[in-house]
């Protein structure tokens, strides 16, 4: 039996079986996929933006994990708060289990002082998962010279597709435009997730910590009629059942290119370094990154692919007693 496969029949049996717990999907530009970061997030740009995601993780593995992800926010003056909209597909093992998370979020948002902004939320969505059974191949349906051709001896779920509500919370705080941070927990409620009738499994919280500042780097520290010339430097941390990563990460951005390396590690062993690279065009972003892998997979796994893409939409209205948050789109 080949490595890569051996590989893919355990990250679908790990998913299936009773002591199982299932992991959300992540990204490495976590600032272009903002809503998913941290839904306090929504509305900090004030304007309407459009956002898509698509993250191809491990592709040596042959489809192993391939993401898809969709958001719109907006802030509304009458609601006093941004509102948004996110779409997140997931699909793992070539297709076999596929996720699919829909949820609408509203933050409300505030002035603390003049100069420190806070942003509080809540996230409500409806959490969808199933297993494609007859297409998966096990083991013991390996004869040795016909191939795939037998039986397998292992249980069928009992409900191949589960879906349940799902909700989180946010908080995002911003200083002068130059320090911001939040703290978001999903999966407030740990919904149920198991395929069979007797799994009690649960999807765990997450919880996420991310922290950073941008610097101006303008002699006069003024940007005023020029073009942003900056760095800014990151750290998050994110925990979801045992698993837990801390990633830190460096931005620099001479108006309109934006370049970036992070370093992610997952305490247990280093993981990936992730050089970014991205454009900033009138309305339009687009940022590409891809993690190399440092771990014990960096010669079967093919690192990750991930490409952003977001449209900045004009206001319509002048909004006063709220401004835009300063902080990193990729």
């Amino acid at each position: 039996m080949s490595e890569k496969f051996k590989l893919k029949f355990l990250l679908i049996f790990f998913v299936i079986t009773c002591e199982s717990f299932a992991q959300d999907p992540h990204f490495s530009q976590f600032y272009a996929n903002p809503l998913y970061l941290n839904p306090a997030m929504a509305g900090v740009t004030v304007c309407p933006r459009a956002i898509a995601n698509y993250r191809n993780q491990w592709p040596g593995l042959g489809k192993a994990f391939i993401t898809y992800n969709f958001s719109y926010d907006q802030y509304v003056n009458v609601l006093h708060g941004g509102v948004g909209l996110l779409v997140t597909a997931d699909r793992a093992g070539g297709g076999n289990l596929n996720t699919t998370v829909i949820s609408l979020m509203y933050a409300y948002k505030f002035n603390i002082t003049s100069r420190l902004q806070a942003s509080g939320a809540l996230k409500v969505g409806y959490y969808q998962r199933r297993l494609v059974w007859e297409n998966l191949q096990f083991e013991d349906m390996i004869d040795n010279q016909g191939g795939f051709i037998l039986p397998t001896r292992e249980k069928q779920p009992d409900n191949p597709t589960i879906g349940a509500p799902d909700f989180s919370a946010g908080i995002f705080l911003s200083y002068d435009d130059f320090v911001y941070g939040g703290i978001a927990v999903d999966h407030l409620t740990q919904p149920k997730i198991g395929f069979y009738a007797d799994n009690a499994t649960q999807l765990p919280m997450k919880f996420t910590v991310h922290l950073g500042s941008v610097i101006n780097l303008h002699k006069n520290g003024s940007a005023t009629d020029e073009r942003e010339f900056s760095l800014s430097p990151n750290i998050l941390y994110q925990q979801q059942f045992n698993y837990r990563q801390i990633n830190i990460g460096l931005y620099l951005t001479i108006d309109p290119f934006v370049g970036g390396v992070w370093f992610r590690h997952n305490f247990s062993n280093p993981d990936a370094i992730i050089p970014m690279l991205g454009i900033h065009y009138q309305n339009l972003r687009i940022g590409y990154s891809y993690d190399y892998s440092v771990s014990q997979l960096r010669g079967t796994s093919g690192g990750s692919h991930e490409v952003s893409a977001s449209w900045q939409f004009p206001c319509i209205e002048k909004r006063r007693h709220i401004r835009a948050i300063k902080c990193p789109r990729f």
